[in-house]
């Protein structure tokens, strides 16, 4: 199977940054040492500071599942309950 890149979009509270990107930063040393990991980036908007994207690149798509399932990601989905007002992902296929 190809190598699968995941863009993923949170967009938080105006009063909720500081927390939101601490805990995002929190995720990118787990995450890099995972099986199947080819890179885990995380930006920030240089307009709008509560809008951040992480670029990730995984070796499969199994592999990703594996990671959106490990317990970080439950950590931190509890420590910022509240705070994200928007969270989406896509799957993308480089084709070119």
């Amino acid at each position: 199977m190809a190598q699968l890149t995941i863009v993923a979009h949170i967009k938080t509270k105006a009063d909720k940054i500081d927390l939101v990107k601490t805990e995002l930063i929190r995720l990118i040393d787990t995450t890099r040492a995972e099986a199947g990991c080819i890179n885990y980036d995380l930006h920030q908007d240089n307009e709008n500071p509560a809008h951040f994207l992480f670029y990730e690149n995984w070796a499969s798509r199994e592999l990703w599942q594996a990671h959106m399932e490990n317990q970080h990601l439950k950590d931190f989905m509890a420590a910022t309950e509240g705070a994200v007002e928007e969270f989406t992902v896509n799957e993308m296929t480089q084709i070119a």
